[in-house]
């Protein structure tokens, strides 16, 4: 395992699906989790990508990953439900989703967004989060799972000039604490949201390009975060905010 994770932490048996896993944060996640042997299923749109990130796991001596390259923009509703098909086949069980993908776009007043652009954000945001996590529920719910859906410190609340992306964030927020009130009562699944907050990643260098990014802390840091986020009973880690949260009745 690498030395960069705590040796009394072991997921030797758990399989995380994570998505955007050759992204920043999906690379950070994944060679986190590997590294405190998790089984890792890795999906994203570059399959040279999830190559590279597969040959370093395999370089660190840690579990190799299962590869599943899919592209948001061009999966349908049965490609998701194909995935949770091959995963209940092949490996039986689901105890984790990590929601890395995304996509900033480009920030701009709400009047100059084109539609492809909104229609291909909130597809990339929201949408397709939506429809996977859907696809893997029945088997997540029998393990007692995490799903952990990934927003941004910096395009809460509604900002403007945040466009299609951070409308999409916004609207995530709140699918997220919608589907997390209907299962409160069931309770075989923990849902929330990461939200890491400000990193060197590649979001941020692209969304504050002014920022001097050597005064943040690296992305690698969340490492030990997704790891105990992963640990079945542990305390959720910060950047985690678990739903569902209590909020007052409309009257």
């Amino acid at each position: 395992m690498n030395a960069s994770t705590a040796p009394t932490i072991d997921l030797t048996g758990r399989i995380i699906l994570i998505t955007g896993a050759a992204g920043s944060l999906g690379q950070v996640a994944a060679k986190a989790l590997a590294g405190a042997g998790a089984q890792l299923i890795l999906l994203d749109k570059s399959a040279p990508g999830l190559e590279r990130l597969s040959d370093e796991i395999a370089a660190a001596g840690d579990p190799l990953p299962a590869l599943y390259p899919l592209d948001y923009l061009e999966a349908t509703e049965a490609d998701y439900d194909t995935l949770a098909g091959i995963i209940e086949q092949q490996f039986g069980a689901l105890h984790g989703l990590i929601h890395c993908a995304g996509d900033l776009g480009t920030l701009q007043p709400v009047n100059e967004i084109k539609a492809s652009t909104w229609q291909t954000l909130l597809l990339i945001n929201l949408t397709a989060p939506f429809l996977l996590t859907r696809a893997l529920f029945p088997i997540l719910s029998h393990s007692h799972a995490t799903i952990a859906f990934t927003s941004d410190s910096s395009a809460r609340g509604n900002k403007p000039y945040w466009s299609a992306y951070g409308v999409a964030k916004n609207a995530l927020e709140g699918l997220v604490q919608m589907w997390a009130d209907e299962q409160e009562n069931v309770g075989t699944v923990r849902m929330g949201l990461f939200i890491p907050g400000p990193t060197r990643s590649a979001i941020r260098r692209k969304s504050h390009p002014g920022e001097l990014l050597e005064a943040l802390p690296p992305v690698e840091t969340l490492g030990p975060s997704y790891v105990r986020l992963m640990t079945p009973g542990s305390e959720p880690p910060a950047e985690f905010l678990v739903l569902p949260h209590k909020h007052p009745e409309s009257v």
